[in-house]
């Protein structure tokens, strides 16, 4: 049996109202509200959180790494790479990028399935557009993560049935390099061409498992073009209460993450024996189908993408767009950051990507950052690594700076005792200077500190502890 063995979604802690938008610019915006990734948030940021929840419910080790966004921090580096090293990732395990298209989300699952190794896929996007289009409200920020293998890698919770495909080259949605928006064409021409191939593929899939429309127990339809996926939704057969809630009023679409986002919160919700099918349309559809089996029933969410809606924080449209770079506000009266050094990065790898301190075997005191030499006994080179990613703290002291430079400030500083052993000053992240108090429970997030001379200084804050770990 090949299928899902776990997985996770991250969705960001901040929500843009849509009626913001309206009160702002006198147009645009809409109903419910839209994921927003805060300032120190990327694709990558997003997709080694959703990759740490659903290895949280697995001891598996996967052999392969994949990563699929149309939004990537870098071109021409791999970013699956940093995911790998925050992920502590053994060197044997391949990390590749499946970027550039909407599609690629949904293929690489799809590829996944069918291939021979545990795979971890990892989806993320930052969708928006110019202010007041249509874009900006129905877009979303997120991730999810599927780990991918057979039974002989740990209990499936969901088996994986068959898939269908319908790929056609045509003009919908389309991005330049370096465009700063994604080009939508006429809708009624992409209603009128996604139906046909949805029926294809629908077809194909049906045929591949065995199954009819009604023996789908949940149908999810995704896709940056509403109108096809609503409309053309509805002539697949399917029973109206098999149709599940795409998250669009709650967190918005999420792009090349979204079937995989979706699929994991049809997961959370799904018993024993539910057959799911998860259509996707961009440039062309894809059709995979799984079946929910015992091992569901006893699956654990490190926070289940119910609880990450449930607690977030809605953010002004002010903030909102600067945080996009679509205004500019004043800054710190503060230098700039130098740009990150890669060879000093490389030295810590495991402590900038890892969060990896050292502890002392003769005391048994943690360090962090890792040291040599001991400040408890002075013993030297007797160290062993200690991973702290998923170690809880607490807020002993903090600091209000509104001097140093952020994108966002101003900027607070904790210093955090750890379960366990271990004190490191860092920076808060999802948290304003107003929330933060002394005994807050804590818990490491990787995030990006800044960039500068267009390098990424990837490094972990600390966020506070919402809901269900």
């Amino acid at each position: 049996m090949r299928g899902i063995i776990a997985a996770g979604t991250h969705i960001p802690h901040y929500r843009l109202d849509r009626t913001e938008v309206a009160a702002f610019f006198g147009k645009g915006g809409g109903r419910g509200q839209r994921s927003v990734a805060s300032y120190d948030e990327d694709t990558t940021t997003m997709g080694v959180a959703a990759a740490r929840r659903a290895l949280a419910a697995t001891d598996l080790e996967p052999q392969a790494l994949w990563f699929a966004t149309a939004s990537p921090a870098y071109l021409e580096k791999t970013n699956a790479t940093a995911v790998h090293a925050a992920l502590q990732l053994g060197p044997e395990v391949g990390a590749l990028d499946f970027g550039g298209a909407l599609r690629s989300g949904a293929g690489a699952l799809r590829t996944a399935l069918t291939a021979g190794v545990s795979t971890l896929v990892v989806a993320a996007d930052q969708r928006g557009g110019l202010a007041t289009s249509a874009d900006e409200a129905a877009g979303g920020d997120g991730a999810a993560a599927v780990l991918i293998g057979d039974d002989t890698d740990g209990p499936v919770i969901a088996e994986y049935l068959g898939a269908g495909i319908a790929t056609e080259e045509f003009l919908e949605r389309w991005r330049l390099p370096g465009g700063d928006r994604s080009r939508a064409w006429e809708e009624r021409f992409g209603e009128v061409t996604y139906g046909p191939l949805m029926s294809q593929a629908w077809e194909q899939a049906l045929a591949a498992t065995s199954l009819s429309a009604d023996d789908i127990d949940k149908l999810i339809v995704t896709g940056t073009h509403g109108r096809a996926v609503a409309r053309n939704a509805k002539r697949l057969g399917v029973r109206d209460e098999a149709m599940v809630d795409d998250l669009s009023g709650s967190v918005g679409n999420t792009g090349t993450a979204h079937p995989l986002l979706v699929l994991t919160s049809a997961l959370e919700q799904a018993s024993p024996g539910e057959t799911i099918a998860v259509m996707t349309l961009a440039d062309g559809v894809e059709v995979i189908v799984l079946r929910a089996t015992d091992a569901i029933a006893a699956a654990a969410s490190a926070m289940s993408t119910a609880d990450q809606i449930a607690s977030g924080t809605t953010v002004s449209y002010g903030t909102f767009l600067s945080w996009r770079g679509m205004v500019s506000v004043e800054p710190p009266n503060r230098p700039l950051p130098n740009r990150p050094s890669a060879s000093a990065a490389h030295r810590r790898d495991d402590w900038k990507f890892g969060f990896v301190g050292s502890r002392d075997r003769s005391s048994g005191m943690i360090h962090l950052p890792p040291a040599r030499v001991s400040e408890k006994g002075g013993a030297v080179d007797d160290m062993e690594p200690v991973p702290m990613a998923d170690t809880v703290g607490t807020v002993v002291s903090f600091t209000i700076d509104k001097l140093v430079y952020s994108p966002s400030p101003p900027v607070v500083f904790a210093v955090v005792d750890f379960d366990g052993g271990g004190r490191a000053p860092l920076e808060l992240a999802d948290c304003g200077p107003d929330e933060i108090e002394v005994g807050m429970r804590v818990l490491p997030t990787f995030r990006r500190l800044f960039t500068a001379d267009e390098i990424h200084n990837y490094f972990w804050k600390v966020a506070p502890v919402r809901g269900v770990r």
